[in-house]
């Protein structure tokens, strides 16, 4: 049957971008009934007293004709100017006086954020704390005078049908979809289930009955809560969801998933659940109404074998099929299942066949487990990495010719080296490129509809599909996003995110971080749009792996284009990640002085916009600067007047594009919207959001290794000086002929070996080609991991490796020539050589060996250097393999090695004026580097030395044409002017 929607105008249009907010109930003091009673006195003085001044001091504000002609012929004197400051005053007090209605309505109803008056910031933002104060105790009278909570409403109210559709992807919000939030409520009512004899159940007396309370305040009923009231422990949820799951609920819906329950449900309890607000015998019961006693009755026949009984796990999954198959498709989404046992709460979650997630080894090989399981921080780190050893390369590229300290990048050891492995097993850069393309694309599509960004408030990459989940409804998605399992899904399947292409937008969500997974399901948290601040505690050391986590992510990740995190107090490290992105503050005060000017900035930018949001203005015709997020990760507890100030700061933060992530030792955060725990055991908990992670961690040890691969690759880190020792130096006299020799630049031939027969000759190959490139040694998860991206098992990487000894065989010696060395990592013998390790060593020998000394040596060595040079490396590598090669950086070494070769091989030639053989050279290497600045000079200065005016400028026009729209670099620019002063009107009389 189709899903039933409530008719309720809640279901429609009550904001849902607020979460419901948890309020632990506490007796108030003294101290709050004097703030409640100034309050009523502010109030009333504002309301009642001002207009009461105003009408016997300066009379009604509009006049008693209407003659506007007249008015403007007349003076302007004394009485016509008090007269219009009389109407602004009169003006000013009814706009007040609109902000305490808005702010009343939305205080009394507990749900969505106040609407805004026009123009009225400050006077609504006195207003809110004015009625918040007068409000503070009548929430509490409330609780205890039922009546009072349900003024104006009835019970009929409540039974209005509500939406129970089947969640199918892990849900966010425990609360998020409460319908009838605001609705009034039933006396709790109770009754008692033994699990005893069938007989006995037919007892109604046996039977204990829980009626779902209403929303008191902000504050909602959870199970998690009913389970630690009633059975003395929140995890023990699990068995009331079990006792009600699928059965029909009064108002038509029923228990589908546990964070979904409405006000008014009927929830049978275990047979041990206590407490004074049970009601065991309805029919005894006086102050339980008729109505809610027959619903009590007709709720109990439909447990036990009416239910299903043992069945029940099974006929939830039908339910959910026949029960919500009424236009939405599912078939694509994640299907739930129940969890295994275990010490904790489990939710049910959906049950995918894996999460694109690389090699599923069985072992970790001692590798660290947490970046292991953390694909998209690997991926983030990986890139990041790569980009800053790339970096360094280029910039001492350009400090000299020749013996540069940047040409070999250190080589990883210790804690730093197991971590580089475990970045290369563990990243996906895959699931990167697909989550970064279907963001952008998604608000390419939304801009060319003119249509707004809707708010998201989390993502879950389930086996390759991407399922956003909004904070409220916002229509049909653009295709290929299609809707989930109800209207606050959207959903891109992985086929259709693969078809997506790079456009050129502005990422929409870059503040999406990885919290952890949930049975394989990657939950992603937006922590721009939370409605407040997100509170961590637990353990100051577990706080602190998950704070590291998320700031190294934030830094690194692949589909946000810019962004400011602030560290404080922790993490000072950290910023040799990117230093352009984070930042590191000594303290709380210096924080709130910093976010306090920022988000005064922020609301006039938006303002003076025209924009609601940072979201309509961060895509689209506008695209500001401005729109970048902010992220705070504040690890120091906060005092309760810091957290206050927070707080405040963070009520309009989510509009503003400005995220709080602040940690609790105790748990108990004022002011916080959303609350999470995190175990000793790394799991990320938080029970009335309807979330339990296995939590993605960072943890100290591998938080200070990331750091060093990092220091390590920057190029203003490590002493100056001549370039250090290439890795492996060969033998290059005629007596170090290798046994194995594999020619890697250019096209790959090997010789010395014979070519394997069938399938496994190419994954042979391409694992030789590894070793080679990484002398120091392939762990073996990054040898199975660069073969076989999607995972493979254990018995199928000790197979290959098997094979891929008895390829290479044996020295004279009997030694074999592919061994494992005291870490466990795989190593060649010195008799495997390719032309790359002989290319480094003439080089070497050439500019730091016996060629510094002998002018002929370096001659020679130079020579026979830049014969081996084919081309690029690999150049016919098979399309789709090798794709390990993007988180190298020898394919940005190697035309350097060629360039720097050519470069001192022209030198060489120079320095006997032999300026054709310097062309010659200049241009043998030209066809591996073509982009290098460098040899095109060399060469602008050795045709110089020809004197062939016409040679130079056919040169120079040449560099013209390549360079195209960009123009020619600087130096280039200024080496012409100096060389040809007249090669700009040459250059365009040839042209």
């Amino acid at each position: 049957m189709p899903r039933r929607r409530s008719p309720s105008p809640s279901s429609s249009t009550a904001p849902r971008n607020r979460t419901p907010q948890p309020v632990r109930v506490r007796q108030r003091t003294f101290g709050d009934f004097v703030k409640a009673f100034l309050a009523f006195v502010a109030l009333a003085v504002l309301l009642v007293g001002v207009p009461a001044a105003l009408a016997m001091t300066a009379g009604w504000p509009f006049p008693e004709t209407f003659e506007p002609m007249e008015w403007l012929r007349q003076d302007i004197s004394v009485s016509t100017f008090l007269g219009i400051l009389t109407f602004v005053v009169w003006l000013a007090w009814a706009q007040f006086t609109a902000c305490v209605l808005v702010e009343m309505k939305a205080a009394l109803s507990g749900v969505g954020v106040p609407g805004r008056v026009p123009g009225a910031g400050p006077s609504q933002l006195l207003a809110r704390q004015l009625v918040a104060a007068l409000l503070l105790v009548g929430a509490t009278a409330a609780s205890f005078t039922p009546s009072l909570a349900q003024l104006g409403q009835t019970y009929d109210d409540n039974q209005r049908p509500t939406v129970a559709a089947a969640q199918q992807t892990p849900g966010l919000f425990a609360q998020q979809q409460e319908q009838a939030a605001g609705a009034a409520a039933a006396v709790a009512e109770q009754a008692s289930h033994t699990e005893a004899t069938p007989a006995a159940a037919k007892k109604q007396g046996d039977t204990k009955f829980y009626r779902i309370q209403p929303p008191e305040g902000r504050h909602h009923d959870s199970l998690w809560e009913i389970a630690e009231r009633h059975l003395g422990d929140g995890r023990r949820y699990k068995e009331i969801f079990e006792l009600n799951k699928d059965r029909v609920q009064p108002d038509g819906s029923r228990l589908s998933e546990a964070s979904l329950i409405r006000p008014g449900w009927i929830m049978e309890m275990p047979g041990d659940a206590r407490g004074g607000d049970l009601v065991e015998m309805p029919d005894d019961a006086p102050e339980v109404s008729p109505e809610v006693r027959q619903q009590i009755s007709d709720y109990a026949r439909t447990g036990d074998g009416a239910s299903g009984g043992g069945d029940q796990a099974q006929g939830g999954d039908q339910a959910q099929d026949s029960g919500s198959g009424g236009g939405t498709a599912h078939v694509d989404l994640p299907r739930q299942r129940p969890a295994p046992e275990t010490g904790h709460a489990d939710l049910r979650r959906p049950a995918p066949d894996q999460v694109a997630t690389p090699a599923q080894d069985s072992s970790s090989f001692g590798l660290p487990e947490a970046l292991l399981t953390a694909p998209l921080l690997a991926a983030g780190l990986l890139g990041a990495l790569g980009h800053r050893r790339r970096q360094a390369l280029w910039q001492s590229a350009f400090a000299g010719i020749g013996g540069r300290r940047g040409m070999e990048p250190p080589t990883p050891t210790g804690d730093a080296l197991d971590v580089q492995d475990a970045l290369l097993v563990g990243a996906d850069p895959e699931g990167v490129r697909l989550l970064d393309r279907s963001l952008r694309g998604l608000a390419a599509s939304l801009a060319a509809e003119s249509r707004p960004l809707p708010t998201v408030y989390a993502a879950w990459m389930s086996n390759g599909d991407l399922h956003l989940q909004l904070a409220q409804p916002s229509g049909k998605p653009p295709s290929p996003w299609q809707l989930g399992q109800d209207q606050t899904f959207w959903m891109l399947a992985r086929a259709d995110a693969e078809a997506y292409e790079d456009v050129d937008t502005a990422a929409p969500y870059p503040g999406l971080v990885s919290l952890g997974t949930m049975d394989d399901s990657r939950l992603l948290l937006n922590l721009e749009s939370v409605p407040g601040i997100v509170s961590l505690s637990g353990r100051e050391e577990d706080r602190a792996a998950v704070f590291a986590s998320v700031a190294a992510e934030l830094a690194t990740n692949g589909w946000s284009d810019r962004m400011t995190i602030t560290l404080v107090g922790f993490g000072e490290d950290l910023t040799a990640l990117a230093p352009s992105r984070l930042r590191h503050l000594d303290g709380i005060e210096a924080l709130i002085e910093t976010m306090e000017a920022e988000t005064r900035q922020r609301r006039g930018a938006l303002g003076a916009a025209g924009h609601d949001s940072v979201l309509t203005g961060r895509t689209g015709p506008a695209r500001h600067t401005r729109w970048a997020p902010h992220l705070v990760l504040l690890a120091a507890e906060p005092s309760s007047e810091d957290a206050m100030t927070l707080a405040e700061l963070a009520a309009d933060a989510g509009r503003l594009g400005i995220g709080y992530l602040v940690g609790t030792g105790s748990g108990d955060l004022p002011g916080a919207a959303w609350e999470m725990e995190i175990t000793a055991e790394g799991r990320l908990l938080a029970p009335l959001l309807g979330l339990e992670l296995d939590a993605q961690l960072l943890p100290a040890a591998q938080q200070r290794a990331v750091v060093e691969l990092f220091t390590d690759a920057d190029p203003e880190h490590g002493p100056d000086g001549p370039g250090t020792t290439p890795p492996f130096l060969v033998d290059i006299s005629e007596q170090g002929r290798p046994a194995v020799y594999a020619r890697l630049v250019g096209s790959y031939e090997i010789i010395g070996l014979e070519t394997p027969d069938g399938e496994r000759s190419a994954l042979l190959h391409e694992a030789l080609a590894l070793l080679l490139l990484h002398r120091e040694g392939v762990h073996p998860r990054v040898l199975s991991s660069a073969l076989w991206p999607r995972g493979v098992t254990d018995d199928v990487r000790e197979a290959l490796l098997d094979r891929l000894r008895d390829w290479l065989g044996t020295d004279p010696d009997g030694t074999p020539r592919l061994r494992t060395d005291d870490a466990g990592r795989l190593t060649l013998a010195k008799s495997v050589v390719s032309d790359l390790d002989v290319l480094r060593s003439l080089y070497h020998e050439a500019t730091q060996g016996k060629g510094v000394d002998s002018r002929a040596v370096r001659g020679r060595l130079l020579t026979d250097a830049l014969v081996l040079v084919r081309g690029p490396l690999l150049a016919d590598r098979p399309e789709g393999r090798y794709r390990w090669l993007t988180h190298e950086i020898v394919d940005a070494q190697l035309p350097l090695l060629v360039a720097d070769t050519g470069l001192a091989l022209a030198e060489f030639h120079m320095e006997k004026n032999r300026a054709e053989k310097a062309i010659e050279a200049l241009n043998a290497a030209l066809r591996t580097a073509p982009a290098d600045e460098r040899l095109w000079n060399e060469l602008l200065r050795a045709t110089h030395a020809l004197d062939d005016p016409e040679r130079l400028t056919a040169l120079a026009s040449d560099l013209v044409t390549r360079s195209g729209a960009r123009g020619l670099p600087p130096r280039t620019e200024a080496l012409l002017d100096e060389l040809l002063p007249t090669w700009r009107d040459a250059v365009a009389a040839a042209g």
